[in-house]
């Protein structure tokens, strides 16, 4: 018998974790609340249910954002990671290192969803080198985001 294993954390590493088993439901929450703790239109979450989460490399800081849940996000880079409820715990969903295979199946708060978000997939799209205005800036850029794995060279070595 196979064992599903998810892996994934924050922007700069400092918090990653491991999934083991088979996770829930994945959804988006247009909620108020969720809006402000992603920064964002919506938050994308999936729950963990009865699979194991174990954090590999640091913990999650915590706010309790209301009187039955909390929200976990890395305390170094602010990625934000959990909604810790009573009934259990969901990870946001762009944190795993493979989100691709993660589809949310239903919506909700959507009192809240912003009313502009049902048209964003109808706005025109263009690569991020594109924007030719920005080509110097982006062909020189050096990012320090932790990659989508675990790797025996992360962090890398102190930046100047």
């Amino acid at each position: 018998m196979t064992v599903l294993v998810h892996t994934g954390g924050c922007q700069c590493g400092a918090v990653r974790f491991r999934v083991d088993g088979e996770l829930g439901d994945a959804s988006v929450c247009h909620c108020r609340m969720c809006q402000k703790a992603a920064g964002n239109f919506y938050l994308p979450l999936v729950s963990v249910r009865q699979a194991k989460l174990s954090w590999t490399r640091g913990e999650p800081k915590r706010f309790q954002s209301s009187n039955a849940a909390s929200r976990g996000f890395c305390g170094d880079c602010g990625t934000p990671l959990t909604y810790e409820a009573p009934d259990g715990v969901a990870l946001t969903i762009a944190a795993f290192d493979t989100p691709e295979g993660i589809v949310p199946k239903i919506q909700w708060g959507i009192e809240a969803k912003l009313p502009y978000v049902d048209h964003i997939p109808h706005l025109p799209g263009e690569d991020t080198m594109a924007d030719q205005d920005a080509t110097s800036f982006l062909a020189n850029l050096a990012s320090y985001q932790h990659p989508d794995h675990d790797t025996a060279e992360w962090p890398p070595e102190e930046r100047g």
